[in-house]
C-alpha cells in the first residue's frame, strides 16, 4: 500500500491502522455501554460512538498520515520518549475518567 504525507513522501501506514483501531474499538465498546447507563437509547448511542471513531480516525490520519515528517527528518530519542511518557499520561486519565461513573 502506498501512502504518501503531503509532501510526497511515503509514509509507514501501521501507526494510523494501530492507534485508530485500538481507539475505534475503545470508542465502539465503551462508548454504548456508558450510553445505555445514561439513560440514551442503543441506537443513538452508536451513533454517537460511530462518529467517535470517525473523528478518532480522520485525526489519526492528519497527525500520523498526512503531517508525518519526511523520513530525512529524524526526531531525538528523547523527544520521542517525552510525547510517548505524555501519551501514557493522557491515556490514563482517559481510564481514570471512563471509571468515574462506575464508582458513583
Amino acid at each position: 500500500m502506498d501512502i504518501r504525507n503531503r509532501d510526497g513522501e511515503p509514509v509507514d501506514v501501521v501507526p494510523f491502522v494501530v492507534s485508530t483501531g485500538i481507539l475505534g474499538m475503545m470508542a465502539l465498546s465503551v462508548g454504548p455501554l456508558y450510553g445505555v447507563a445514561y439513560g440514551v437509547p442503543v441506537a443513538e448511542s452508536l451513533a454517537v460512538s460511530a462518529g467517535v471513531t470517525l473523528a478518532v480516525c480522520g485525526v489519526a490520519f492528519h497527525r500520523l498520515v498526512w503531517a508525518a515528517p519526511p523520513a530525512w527528518v529524524t526526531i531525538p530519542p528523547d523527544v520521542r520518549f517525552q510525547r510517548l511518557c505524555y501519551l501514557g499520561v493522557a491515556f490514563g486519565l482517559v481510564l481514570m475518567i471512563l471509571t468515574i461513573p462506575l464508582a458513583v
